[in-house]
């Protein structure tokens, strides 16, 4: 097997130059492959562990991928969605000498095939966005679950699956929950996907947000980043919901909230961040306004019931790059960007860089504790230890050149006491 299969070796200088860029921005990363680099071989934290990693495969995951090399990790990586790929990005992996198996655009089946080479690597810790490696391994290769330590995951979605494996007593090995460490939830999922949800339709539809209706569907972190950047442009906001703490939340932060039903005739840009299927269908699309804009900022392209538009749409058509338009029998058409795919991801950049330092960082000292803590970990899905998140937290301030008070001895005293 070849170490890459990918669209373009020639694409590496472009790769290269993109992944400086973000490597520039991302402090904390900066820090750990310098002080790796700089490292004797004998003496890298993760000297010959195999690490196969599946995310989506653009220039700051690419520099995740060389962070690892630089601490000693043999790697493999193949991407978590057929669309999010960067060939240029991959091309630099490829001619940085890590195995690489991913092209932009590529079949469902294509996919597949390169997240089994990606395991063919037999990997001792797993970096998943989306559980799509574990999922691999236990519905289609378990033989190579004896190899592998422990994993990492990155997204809400693939915590719920995994989740769901643990929940049957079969998952074979330990999985870190990367995406439910403070360091991720509170910045990434809120800040990134709030700034990078806009980005990716603003620059697909070239249109304005203000004095729109945005229909956000769930009110989680993703979700409430969404909201409060909408609002921000000047839209109206509603939110629907399945919690009700969490459409009181939605309610409190000055957002309507009502059924989809009742949204769809009132929206004219929608999102759906949910981790759940068929959020919006068809019988939804048929209320929706004329040439309502529909988008998917969940990790699977579920969440827009694209096989029923398929079937009921009497005709489409490309309106812009990256932007499908369907024709309804009613006569409406609805536009729907990337496909129903993660937009800001599928049809964007994904997360600033400055967010993904911190992500990846989480990702980075979780596979560190993987390693350190190698058959003492229960094979269930663990909890990132509150000393990471402070590490990341304390070094990303530092960064800024942020300083904070300290407890004096006495005031240690008084918050360590019952006694009034």
């Amino acid at each position: 097997m070849k170490d890459y299969e990918i669209k373009d070796i020639s694409l590496a200088p472009e790769g290269h130059r993109r992944i400086e860029w973000v490597r520039q921005n991302m402090p904390l990363l900066r820090g750990l492959e310098e002080k790796y680099l700089a490292m004797p071989d004998a003496e890298k934290p993760l000297k010959g562990v195999k690490i196969s990693l599946s995310v989506h495969m653009e220039p700051k995951t690419a520099y995740l991928g060389k962070v690892f090399a630089a601490a000693g990790a043999d790697v493999a990586a193949t991407g978590s969605n057929v669309l999010s790929t960067q060939d240029s990005a991959v091309a630099a992996l490829a001619d940085s000498g890590i195995k690489i198996y991913a092209i932009h655009g590529e079949s469902q089946e294509d996919y597949q095939r390169h997240i089994e080479m990606c395991l063919e690597h037999k990997p001792n810790i797993i970096i998943d966005d989306g559980a799509d490696l574990v999922s691999t391994i236990h519905a289609r290769r378990p033989e190579l679950g004896a190899e592998v330590w422990g994993g990492c995951e990155e997204t809400t979605t693939g915590i719920i699956r995994l989740k769901a494996l643990a929940a049957t007593g079969k998952l074979m090995f330990p999985m870190l929950a990367v995406n439910d460490a403070q360091c991720k939830h509170l910045f990434d999922n809120r800040y990134g996907t709030g700034q990078s949800v806009w980005d990716s339709i603003m620059r697909n539809t070239n249109l304005i947000i203000a004095a729109k209706t945005v229909v956000v569907a769930g009110y989680g972190w993703c979700s409430k980043g969404i909201a409060m950047r909408a609002a921000a442009l000047g839209a109206s906001v509603i939110v629907t919901e399945i919690d009700p703490v969490k459409a009181i939340e939605a309610r409190m932060d000055g957002y309507a909230v009502m059924p989809m039903d009742e949204a769809a005739p009132l929206g004219d840009i929608f999102v759906s961040a949910t981790g759940c299927d068929k959020v919006i269908t068809v019988a939804h699309m048929e209320k929706m306004k004329d040439r309502a804009i529909l988008t998917n900022a969940g990790h699977f392209n579920v969440e827009v019931d694209m096989p029923g538009l398929e079937a009921a749409a009497v005709n489409k058509y490309e309106a812009r790059e990256n932007v499908m338009a369907y024709e309804l029998p009613g006569g409406k058409t609805v536009m729907v960007i990337g496909e129903g795919r993660l937009v800001n991801i599928a049809a964007a950049d994904g997360h600033p860089a400055e967010i993904m330092d911190m992500s990846f960082a989480v990702q980075f000292y979780a596979a560190l504790y993987v390693a350190e803590n190698r058959g003492k970990l229960p094979k269930d899905v663990i909890n990132i230890p509150a000393e990471i998140d402070e590490k990341i937290a304390r070094g990303k301030l530092e960064a800024w050149g942020v300083k904070l008070d300290s407890l004096t001895a006495e005031q240690e005293k008084y918050l360590s006491s019952w006694e009034l």
